[in-house]
């Protein structure tokens, strides 16, 4: 029981593209893991390298992007940072240390929100407009609490594929009568997907045996796949491929993720955007 939204494109296009990029470096090991030894910190150090690979791409073919950054990030590496921002790129919310929402209290979230979000402020020069919850996991809370702080959109949910959507609070799980949906607010979705997503198909993660290192050709198939089902289906619609720095970043995965954008580039009804941008086209 969602509420799509079709968003106004510029002339002449049909379907917008959203590349977005979790730039956590070691923030989800200290902060979730309680990881601190050495080679696990350079797991995430790497995402400094990651990005700067990415930058070059996205200027490559002068291709604005998203990147959600948590508060412990900026406060790093901050010069990479202003980079992103200098080059037009959107800093959005990612929490301060990789913190998940259904861990938290709501006062303690509240604070972690606030606190990201004036880091984010003195890099940038505004607060963030849009949300990505770490791990994908809103709490009860979340959503009351960003759309008393402004927010405009999340990039959390997974109701819809390809169309942005009016996200509902208030919805009860009753298993006895069916599921009482609650009532849309004014926040967009701009729904996400683990299978346009890099974490789980290429990082290897000793507590998940048989998770990640994944072939990247194939990847890149189903990555491609997803966006052709699009054009192929549907009249309007925005495809939504999240990564990660540290992990998109090594050569081979680098390689995947330009033949995706250049596949992308083929079509001339698609339009690059920000999820800021994107956003404001679906309010009009």
């Amino acid at each position: 029981m969602i509420t799509t939204i079709k968003p106004k494109l510029p002339q002449g296009k049909k379907y917008a593209v959203c590349l977005t990029f979790d730039f956590d470096t070691f923030s989800f090991r200290i902060g979730r893991m309680k990881h601190y030894s050495p080679t696990l910190i350079s797991r995430g150090e790497f995402g400094e390298v990651g990005a700067h690979r990415i930058l070059d791409m996205l200027s490559t073919h002068d291709l604005p992007s998203t990147w959600f950054i948590p508060g412990y990030t900026i406060e790093s590496y901050e010069d990479t940072v202003k980079e992103i921002h200098s080059k037009g790129h959107e800093i959005a919310h990612h929490n301060y240390l990789h913190e998940t929402p259904v861990e938290l209290e709501r006062d303690r979230e509240n604070e972690i929100i606030d606190k990201a979000n004036s880091i984010i402020e003195k890099v940038s020069g505004k607060k963030a407009r849009g949300y990505r919850s770490p791990s994908w996991d809103l709490s009860a809370n979340t959503l009351d609490l960003i759309l008393e702080k402004g927010f405009v959109y999340d990039s959390s949910l997974m109701a819809h594929d390809y169309l942005p959507y009016y996200v509902r609070t208030g919805d009860v799980p009753d298993e006895d009568g069916g599921f009482k949906f609650g009532k849309n607010t004014r926040m967009i979705e701009i729904p996400i997907s683990w299978s346009l997503e890099d974490y789980p198909v290429f990082e290897f993660d000793d507590e998940a045996p048989g998770m990640g290192l994944r072939e990247a050709g194939s990847v890149q198939r189903n990555w491609i796949a997803d966006f052709d089902y699009m054009t192929k289906h549907m009249d309007t619609g925005v495809y939504t491929l999240t990564t990660h720095p540290h992990v998109i970043g090594r050569g081979h995965r680098m390689e995947a993720l330009e033949n995706t954008v250049n596949h992308i580039l083929k079509r001339d009804d698609t339009v690059f955007l920000t999820m800021e941008s994107l956003a404001g086209s679906c309010l009009g």
